[in-house]
Order: C-alpha cells, then structure tokens, then sequence
C-alpha cells in the first residue's frame, strides 16, 4: 500500500478549504466527517430524538483523547477551556505557593495563578525555564508549543528539573496534541483545547490528571461530575465519579459530537505521519524565508514559524487568500496536515512581492 497516497487521498476527502488556510495556531479547518456530525446532532434536538448518542460521543472523544495523550481514559477529564482546567489547579495550591512559568506563555496558562492573589508567580524566558526550577518550586506551567511563536519546550529537561526539586508539572498541549507525539503521563496535569490542532469545533478541553487526581478539588463540578450523573441532579452530588471525570464540566454536546470524527481522523492517519508532514512544510518554509532574507524565531522541529516584523502583512495576505496572524507584530504561519508545498511557496511567491 502506498502510505503517502493514502495520506494525501483521505486529506482530500475531507477537506476543501477555499482558502490556503496556514493558521491552524488560530483554529483548524473542519473535516467532512465532522461537519456532518454537526449537522446530524443539531437535527437530534430540532427533531425531538433522544440525545443518548451525544452522551455516547462525549465518552468516544475521552478515550480517543486518551490514545492520543497515552494515558488512561480514567485520567482524561472533559470540560470546556484550558483557563478553567488551570482554575482548578490554580484552587488547590496553599498560600504562597510558588509556579513557575514561562515569559509571555498564553493567558489561559498563566492568568488563574495570577488571579489568585496570594501565590507566588515567576516568571523566566522560556529557554531558562528547566534550570529555574528550584527547592520551593511547587508547580511548574508551560506551553508544550509556544502560541505566539512555536518555540517547542524541552519538556524532558522541565520533568527532570521539577522532579529533582519535588515541584509538580502542567503542560498545556492546545499547540502540540494533534502534531506533535504526547506523553501527558509523563506530567501531573496537562491540557489541550480541541479547536486546533485536533480539528474540533470550539467548546471542548481535556485535562489529564494523575491516578490520585494531584490534590486537586473538584470545585466546578457539577452533575455530570457524580458516579453516577443522572442520580446527582438535584442536591449536593453523593458520590464525585471514581475517575478524571470528576473534574469534567458540563459538556457542550454539539462539540463532541463533531470532535468524535476529528480524533477518528488522526488516529487514521497517525499522529507520528502528521508530525513529519507538518514540520517538513514549516521547515520548507523556513528555508525560503532565508533565501528571501528573512529571519525566523529559532523554533526547530516546530509546526508553527514566527517572522519578526512581518505581522503587518496579514491583512493584505487575507486579502490575497492566504490565511496566516498577526501576533505581537509578527507574521505566525501553522501548519497542519490538509496544507501542501504549494502552498508554503504560494506564501512565499506573496511575500516576495
């Protein structure tokens, strides 16, 4: 079997951008399968049909979530952002607690650790963040994939450092689970929103939690937290479930019912084959920005370039049907599996000009 076709033709059947769509960094493009999903669940409510089936996706997407993350389904909590998943984290430190986190990291990672008002927050570059951890250290948080620029985390190096000085570990996936291979049980809590790399609609988040849950309380928990969900209504809920799924929120069934196809899909095609399609076009693009004299954030064996300086060409670039951001004044391009090397030189022909 030709693997290469097989990738390509099942990209194919399920996207048709009309546009050269190098934003992924912002939200990734639909498939097929999940726009009919979508449309198939929006009809169970505007017919009258049971909904048993969407509580059936939500279940689908924890375990393929799982697979994908390499931890157990008992681990995987379903809930809506990556903000409110670090609310909870951020709600079970004492006082005077000290994270660790990287400079200018996205809100969501950062913000409830700040609101709290009585931790103790520092902030490094993210280069230096492994060798910061000190004794004292009692969390350290960070992107897996830096949003603003791509800049990877040597993640292995933050676990040794933070289990050398006993400190816990929070790494949010949102720019990585989807291209870049997981290994969330290698970390105390991770996250991901599923809008992204992961193809989703907006609406859903997965944090991953140790087997002991970390410490952590429970405290957005609602009905759908208990043991058994539909017995918890009404009242303080008995029995919090026995696994993660204490910690879900309630879902946003629309979400996972289209969400559900979308992890399907990268499962077909293998996260590890994603990997190297994507890098191998960010690459590609990296080297003609050189030739035409432009300079990258370094962000090597990342999906998401970075090109100080550049962010003010966006909107002409929009204009032009090429879809890229504008982050701090630079032009960010990502890239994901239903781009092509045409379109990374279509970007670059533009560019040129």
């Amino acid at each position: 079997m030709d693997t290469t076709e097989t990738f390509e033709s099942r990209v194919r059947a399920e996207f048709t951008p009309k546009s050269i769509h190098l934003n992924t960094a912002s939200s990734g493009l639909l498939p097929a399968r999940t726009v009919a999903a979508l449309h198939e669940a929006a009809l169970l409510r505007a017919e009258g049909r049971p909904l048993n089936p969407l509580f059936e996706d939500v279940e689908a997407c924890r375990a393929a979530y799982a697979r994908l993350a390499g931890v157990p389904a008992t681990r995987v909590a379903a809930g809506a952002s990556v903000a409110a998943h670090t609310g909870v984290i951020a709600a079970s430190l004492p006082a005077g607690a000290e994270i660790l986190t990287a400079q200018d990291d996205f809100t969501s990672v950062l913000n409830p650790f700040h609101v709290r008002g009585d931790l103790k927050v520092r902030t490094v570059p993210l280069e230096r963040i492994a060798e910061s951890v000190r004794p004292g250290t009692a969390l350290v948080a960070v992107s897996a994939a830096q949003s603003a620029d791509g800049r990877v985390a040597d993640l292995p190096a933050v676990r040794a450092a933070a289990r050398a000085h006993g400190a816990r570990t929070y790494v949010d996936f949102s720019q990585a689970a989807g291209w870049l291979p997981m290994d969330a049980g290698a970390y105390d809590f991770t996250a991901s929103v599923s809008f992204k790399w992961l193809l989703g609609p907006h609406g859903a988040a997965f944090l991953t939690v140790p087997e002991d849950f970390g410490g952590l309380t429970p405290v957005l928990a609602g009905w759908v937290a208990g043991e058994a969900p539909w017995d918890s209504c009404y009242g303080p809920v008995g029995e919090l479930a026995h696994s993660a799924r204490r910690f879900d929120l309630t879902y946003a069934l629309f979400t996972f019912a289209g969400l559900r196809r979308s992890l399907a899909l990268l499962e077909e095609l293998g996260v590890a084959a994603i990997h190297a399609h994507d890098v191998a076009l960010a690459d590609r693009f990296r080297a003609g920005l050189a030739r035409l004299g432009h300079e990258p954030v370094p962000a090597p064996g990342s999906a998401i370039v970075s090109v100080p300086g550049l962010g003010f060409r966006q909107a002409g670039l929009s204009r032009a049907g090429i879809e890229v951001s504008d982050r701090a004044g630079n032009l960010r391009a990502a890239f994901h599996l239903y781009n092509t090397a045409a379109d990374v030189d279509r970007l670059l022909a533009a560019l040129s000009g």
